[in-house]
């Protein structure tokens, strides 16, 4: 990888999976977008992360209205995503995602392009259907300056697929704090896989999809002793930030006050001291006694579900209730939760939610747990 790249990228990376939505929790707030946008770059963070799939194509064309389309092109660096495996019937459907991108965006190339989510049931696809060559062909044409793939499985693989193609420029992990040691995850060990193979990291969920923003009492008392001022998200991001050979660190900020807060603790980014790493360890230590369900809410599993079911939502509900039961244990919450949708008892264990899960989590057997909820 070009060195100016690894040196020149900020340390704060502006995720577009997660944008703020109109009164309809559908819809994506352009204009709001756009003041986060510009409150972004003026703060000096460049780097933009988007994906075919997110919002089925809305978070693209976001980017396009309050990016793309206010700022020259030079004043940032935008990544896009490829899936073979979501929203793709076949070889010529995948492709056709990377200039369905190009159009949806009107970037003219993409700085930097990933093949998305790799795991080991969808790993064939990408294969199958030469994505990686296709990818390069891109890249030699101009339309990408640097690729590589955002990754979801074990360090084996991930060693597997770097020595397979070591022309990738960067590869992009799950990377935080709680997640350090989870053998469900593996971030120390693929974070070393990468460093192994000199190939740099943009980290993914290292606010774990907000949990690490509210953390349980135990773990906030912790990170409010050691610094009062800070707060638990801010801890989040200069861990994974201070991590060797990290590009960025990519935060899905959803409304302004998350974006002034990010950009408040790593505008002037100091990676954390060794007493800071140690009261990191404590917040771990705590995490472990959490018993919540680790679901980021990503919603990849709800893309295949056969009978429509709001997995994330109904996962929630299920932290909520193990928080705080309420008087009638937490049915009016699911209630409300699955009003008009399709409920955990619908589920026919297909485990298709389990394939794409990103966090390998036992999503049959927790739908199965929550039937009682109805």
């Amino acid at each position: 990888m070009n060195d100016g790249f690894r040196q020149n990228v900020p340390k704060l990376g502006f995720g577009l999976m997660r944008l703020p939505k109109l009164a309809d929790g559908k819809t994506i707030d352009i204009e709001a977008t756009k003041r986060m946008v510009d409150l972004f770059l003026a703060a000096g963070f460049t780097y933009f992360d988007t994906a075919y799939v997110y919002d089925d194509g809305g978070s693209e064309a976001a980017a396009r209205a309050a990016l793309v389309d206010r700022y020259p092109r030079e004043a940032y660096t935008l990544c896009t995503k490829l899936c073979s495996w979501l929203q793709c019937n076949g070889e010529a459907s995948a492709k056709q995602q990377f200039f369905t991108s190009l159009e949806r965006t009107g970037a003219g190339y993409f700085d930097c392009y990933l093949l998305h989510a790799i795991q080991r049931s969808n790993i064939a696809k990408y294969d199958e259907y030469g994505i990686w060559d296709f990818v390069r062909e891109q890249k030699a044409r101009g339309l990408v300056r640097r690729w590589g793939f955002s990754f979801h499985a074990d360090p084996a693989l991930l060693d597997e697929l770097l020595t397979a193609h070591p022309d990738v420029d960067f590869v992009q992990l799950q990377i935080n704090y709680a997640d350090w040691d989870n053998p469900g995850v593996a971030a120390r060990e693929c974070h070393a896989v990468a460093r192994a193979h000199g190939v740099p990291v943009t980290v993914m969920e290292p606010v774990k999809g907000g949990a690490l923003a509210n953390p349980p009492p135990a773990v906030r008392d912790i990170l409010r002793a050691a610094d009062p001022a800070a707060s638990p998200a801010s801890w989040a991001l200069r861990y994974a930030a201070s991590l060797d050979g990290i590009l960025t660190v990519l935060s899905g900020m959803s409304n302004e006050e998350q974006m002034r807060e990010n950009i408040a603790c790593m505008k002037d980014f100091r990676p954390l001291s060794e007493a800071e790493q140690a009261v990191i360890q404590r917040a771990r230590e705590a995490l472990r006694a959490d018993p919540s369900i680790p679901c980021t809410g990503c919603r990849y599993c709800t893309g295949g579900c056969p009978q429509g079911i709001p997995i994330p939502d109904i996962l929630a509900v299920k932290n909520d209730i193990a928080r705080d039961p309420g008087w009638d244990g937490g049915k009016q919450r699911y209630a409300i939760a699955t009003a008009g949708k399709a409920k955990a008892g619908d589920c026919i264990r297909c485990g298709r939610c389990e394939a794409a899960c990103p966090q390998h989590l036992p999503i049959v057997s927790l739908l199965e747990a929550c039937r009682g909820l109805e």
